[in-house]
């Protein structure tokens, strides 16, 4: 434990007393200039009758702002309606501002009229937004003369914060209605492909991303299992109303599991493209614990789809603990909260299906449909083989790849990704060798002996963890002779556990 000193003492006591007087100094000028100017603008324009009325407040998440602004943008442009923007300087590190405090012009902070400050924010995949961060608005329009005041989620203020002053409740209610109706209309999210993650103080954070251009050829997955998964995810979409139309619910959930590296992600990016219409979110690690808020954003922006990767994380089976995740019972509520009539998928991957809480596939609407992507069998290996090989300059005989499927049994997607970048880079070496520059790909040539010389490496013993790494948890020791990964048995506990439930399980032999 470190104790202060008396000169510690003295500064900290120093820095207090001069940041008092310095508010002190702020309130004189005010004082001696005739009060406040930004309280004294607003008094002077709502007038003695519009002062008495209620501030009416509405919190709104952080990530709404840029559809605040959208919305404001477009309800300010309203024909017999006159709006002036205000900015409003505050010193920095100061606490929040209200409307109230304004009005009543008591324990006012220091500030001052300024330019309106901006933040710019994403409003598209390639286009930003200036939003008001602090600012009031004078409006005058047919309910007479009212302040709506603006501020920006902030160091002291994690929330977007709107407050309406001058007009009696149920008007200054119906104002921010008004904007609840055009945040909606004129939501910049909706038909987009975003990421959430959490900020800093545990907020939602939505960004833009590009969709990933994957198409059918990409994915390598028996027929039947891409058949499946494509019905069930994409089917729906195509045939909305004729199922409407016959009393079936749209709302699904679509589970993937099966080892890491096998191609489940891949999978979903696929998916996730072909959903041009949608609103597709997708959280991944810390992100889970938003499912709340981000699930409510998909019922709102409706067809919409959820994509939660790796949810064993949150979803483990409780009989494994003496305590429940909170973030289980958010995601369970999540699924169950939307109407049966709501075009929502809920497309869940895992590695650890065996993990799952029981509960997630106990009913349709949670988890109705789960399908193994299992590790690849032969023929599916060489079809990876010459999907990531295909801007590499190959130059592999018949044998070459004949060998390099028998040795790669029982590996991933991930694995075989990994071999072929890796030969890439033996193929180089041997440039390097021969005291040809590196970094010069013309005449690079890629051979049967580089992509050996890669296995090799992949499948030494010394290579144990980055095999697991890559989803092929398997022991050197236990290797056959040839070199060859055989995958083990999937565990059982899965099957019995999902077939208990009711759940359709599909599972299709590598």
């Amino acid at each position: 434990m470190r104790f202060m000193s008396a000169s510690d003492v003295e500064a900290r006591e120093f820095a207090v007393a001069f940041h008092r007087f310095m508010n002190w100094a702020h309130e004189v000028a005010a004082q001696r200039d005739g009060g406040n100017e930004v309280s004294a603008l607003v008094l002077e324009f709502l007038g003695a009758d519009g002062a008495q009325h209620s501030v009416i407040t509405r919190d709104l998440a952080a990530f709404e702002h840029v559809n605040l602004q959208t919305a404001l943008n477009a309800w300010s442009a309203a024909a017999g309606r006159a709006v002036d923007v205000h900015g409003i300087a505050m010193p920095p590190h100061y606490g929040g501002l209200s409307l109230q405090q304004l009005i009543s012009a008591d324990a006012l902070p220091p500030v001052r009229l300024s330019a309106p400050a901006l933040t710019d924010l994403p409003n598209g995949p390639g286009s930003t937004l200036g939003c008001l961060r602090l600012a009031v608005m004078l409006v005058t329009d047919q309910r007479g003369r009212y302040v709506i005041m603006i501020q920006g989620p902030g160091e002291h203020l994690p929330q977007l914060q709107v407050e309406v002053a001058g007009l009696p409740t149920a008007e200054a209610q119906q104002v921010l209605a008004e904007l609840d109706t055009l945040r909606s209309t004129l939501n910049v999210y909706r038909g987009h492909l975003l990421d959430v993650s959490l900020n800093p103080m545990g907020g939602v954070v939505l960004t833009f991303a590009q969709p990933p251009g994957l198409a059918r050829a990409d994915v390598v997955l028996p027929d039947a299992v891409l058949a499946r998964v494509e019905r069930h995810a994409l089917g729906v979409a195509a045939h909305r109303q004729a199922l409407l139309d016959v009393g079936q619910h749209l709302k699904r959930g679509l589970l993937l599991y099966g080892p890491p590296g096998t191609g489940k992600t891949h999978t979903t990016r696929y998916l996730l493209g072909q959903m041009t219409d949608y609103t597709r979110l997708v959280l991944t690690g810390r992100a889970l614990v938003a499912i709340g808020a981000v699930a409510d954003l998909a019922r709102a922006l409706l067809p919409a789809a959820v994509v939660l990767e790796d949810v064993d994380l949150v979803a483990e089976d409780r009989s494994m603990g003496p305590s429940s995740s909170p973030v289980l019972f958010e995601l369970l509520d999540a699924m169950d909260g939307a109407a049966p009539d709501a075009d929502l998928l809920f497309l869940l991957t895992t590695n650890r299906a065996d993990l799952l809480e029981p509960a997630l596939a106990a009913r349709p609407g949670r988890v109705d449909v789960a399908v193994e992507i299992a590790v690849p069998d032969a023929p599916a290996r060489e079809q990876l083989l010459r999907l990531y090989g295909r801007d590499v300059p190959l130059t592999l005989t018949a044998q070459d790849v004949t060998t390099a499927i028998e040795r790669t049994a029982g590996t991933t997607a991930s694995f075989l990704k990994e071999l072929i970048r890796r030969a890439v880079l033996e193929a180089l070496h041997d440039k390097a060798a021969h005291h040809e520059a590196a970094h010069q790909e013309a005449g690079l040539t890629v051979t049967g002996l580089h992509l050996a010389r890669a296995l090799d490496d992949l499948l030494d013993s010394a290579q144990g963890v980055t095999r697991t790494l890559l989803g092929v948890g398997v022991n050197p020791e236990d290797l056959p002779a040839g070199g060859a990964l055989h995958a083990g048995p999937v565990p059982a506990r899965q099957r019995v556990m999902m077939a208990r439930a009711g759940v359709m399980i599909h599972r299709y032999p590598g």
